[in-house]
């Protein structure tokens, strides 16, 4: 069984994590075929959006344990940076929006890779946790990097040393995500999202990202001039004339992605 599956449909990739009597936790094989899929997404000019969800119950437990004590097993220090920072970097660095669809739990690395994505949505009866204090370990996945940004130093700081496991709702207060869908409505909403990200002007949404991605670090002068730098090239596009065209014209733009 492919711990991956892969389809492509109306310009959006959808890849679902598929280890579903696991919870979707990662072993090498997953970690490894995710980040080959991820490298499609991101040089077939086809796909203009990715979709990231689970199998089953759960969108992704983190890592399978019993990887990491197994003797013949790629050791802590090779699942880190040759499984979960590739990956996150790869999430980060395509020039596509990434919608996280949550259908369950999302613990661990599963919770990090999720907020890794560009638009995160969960079902109402998902959950979130920071499950690493529970095991001697630290968060990682870029967890100690994006939590905080996304929910504010003090909040990360215990969810991450206790360990609470959060409800969707009160994720949603916290500003994890972006949006919370009832179970029976979550797959057909959270797909509308992708699908229309699919419909904009792509390259302009893939500038946001590096935007958004310099702004972490950037002061306000590096930051007004990436704006600069990244605006005129966001002007020379195909998609940016005819979204001009379209507005004048008092109709629908047909972006293309160029």
């Amino acid at each position: 069984m492919d711990s991956i599956l892969f389809t492509i449909e109306s310009g959006v990739a959808f890849i679902t994590m598929n280890r579903p009597d696991k919870l979707n936790s990662f072993n090498r094989g997953m970690a490894l075929q995710l980040q080959t899929i991820l490298d499609q997404c991101a040089s077939d000019d086809s796909i203009r959006a990715i979709y990231l969800t689970g199998a089953g119950k759960g969108f992704c437990a983190g890592q399978d344990l019993a990887e990491v004590v197994d003797p013949e097993g790629p050791g802590m220090q090779r699942i880190l940076s040759e499984h979960y920072n590739p990956i996150v970097q790869r999430l980060r660095d395509i020039a596509k929006p990434i919608v996280g669809a949550v259908n369950g739990v999302a613990a661990g690395a599963g919770a990090n890779i999720a907020f890794a994505c560009d638009v995160v949505v969960s079902k109402s009866s998902a959950s979130f946790i920071q499950a690493f204090s529970k095991i001697g370990l630290i968060p990682d996945s870029g967890g100690t990097y994006t939590l905080p940004r996304l929910i504010g130093f003090q909040r990360a700081s215990a969810l991450m040393m206790l360990g609470d496991k959060v409800s969707a709702s009160d994720a949603l207060q916290m500003g994890m995500l972006y949006k919370v869908f009832e179970d029976e409505v979550f797959e057909d909403e959270s797909k509308k999202i992708a699908l229309q990200l699919a419909q904009m002007p792509t390259k302009a949404l893939g500038y946001i990202k590096q935007a958004l991605n310099a702004s972490a670090t950037n002061d306000i002068t590096a930051q007004l001039a990436l704006e600069d730098e990244l605006q005129q090239k966001a002007a020379a596009t195909a998609d940016f004339k005819e979204g001009v065209d379209a507005f004048l014209a008092k109709r629908a733009p047909q972006y293309k992605g160029q």
